[in-house]
């Protein structure tokens, strides 16, 4: 790290960003003078040239845009790591990881409930699709699938259920009806998650020669409910994040009591030896206390 000159670095990163030396002199607080010889200073320590002499418009030639835009990634990350190291110095804070169909869709509107309810707590929201143990930062997470997994403390969270989904007027023009047979010949919207998967619903309710081959495979149960509410096809909807759009009419639930029952289908997982004080571990056991409430609530 010693030899790298940071401040040249952040300031071609923000000359970049910004098009010209101008405005970032004005973030960084220093004149253009100062950014420019900046600028100079790294193009020596590098060895290659980072911006275009033939014209008057600031321009970065292709290493220098490419240099510019990783830099920009990891001066993100680094304020990033150093809010994160903030935030957790206060003993009312909780990091929670959640998977980004469950934040977005269930957590995410509930989080102004957890603030009027507990005030001192500040909940910080991670999102990722990671299995694996929480890594340090995250004193708990919220895993959908067949737990538990081990070498991590895990308790049941909430069952689920699965039911197709669409919006009304897919509905209308593909000439849906009240008999699951009327599936045939729509576009099925496919969840990449096995445990959601529209196998199990034809396995429970038919129709057995329902062709699942075609149809767009998507990455996560919330892209699934969008391209529904767009159109594009019947989804298998999670009823845990259906609900808000059933409510507002964006979508409709065709075959009303045909539901595939998950027991378990969420966790809140644990470090098996979570290091935290007393104020800490109150404020955990207090989040972990309240996602149980809400996922009793629906």
């Amino acid at each position: 790290m010693k030899p790298l000159p940071l401040n040249a670095l952040r300031a071609f990163a923000l000359v970049h960003a910004h098009g010209g030396v101008r405005a970032a002199a004005r973030e960084l607080d220093i004149s253009h003078s100062a950014v420019s010889r900046h600028l100079v200073e790294l193009e020596t320590w590098i060895g290659v040239p980072l911006v275009e002499r033939s014209t008057r418009r600031w321009t970065p030639t292709p290493q220098g845009a490419a240099l510019a835009r990783r830099l920009q990634e990891l001066f993100r990350e680094m304020d990033d790591a150093t809010e994160a190291a903030r935030e957790s110095g206060s003993p009312f804070s909780v990091t929670i990881a959640a998977a980004p169909s469950f934040a977005s869709r269930w957590l995410l509107p509930r989080l102004p409930a957890l603030e009027r309810a507990h005030p001192r707590i500040a909940l910080s929201l991670l999102v990722n699709q990671r299995l694996e143990t929480p890594s340090e930062g995250i004193d708990l997470a919220v895993r959908m699938g067949a737990g538990p997994w081990p070498g991590l403390e895990c308790e049941p969270l909430m069952d689920e259920r699965l039911y197709p989904v669409a919006s009304p007027a897919y509905w209308r023009q593909a000439g849906g009806g009240e008999e699951v047979d009327c599936l045939h010949g729509m576009r099925l919207l496919h969840d990449r998650d096995p445990s959601a998967s529209w196998e199990l619903w034809r396995r429970h309710f038919g129709p057995a020669s329902l062709a699942l081959e075609h149809g767009a495979r998507l990455a996560s149960s919330d892209l699934v409910l969008r391209a529904a509410e767009l159109g594009q096809g019947v989804a298998l909807a999670r009823e845990r994040f259906a609900g808000d759009a059933l409510a507002a009419g964006t979508l409709l639930r065709p075959f009303d009591g045909k539901a595939v029952h998950l027991p378990q289908a969420y966790w809140i997982v644990r470090p098996a030896r979570p290091r935290a004080g007393a104020s800490k571990r109150h404020a955990i056991a207090t989040v972990v206390q309240w996602l149980k409430e809400q996922a009793g609530a629906g």
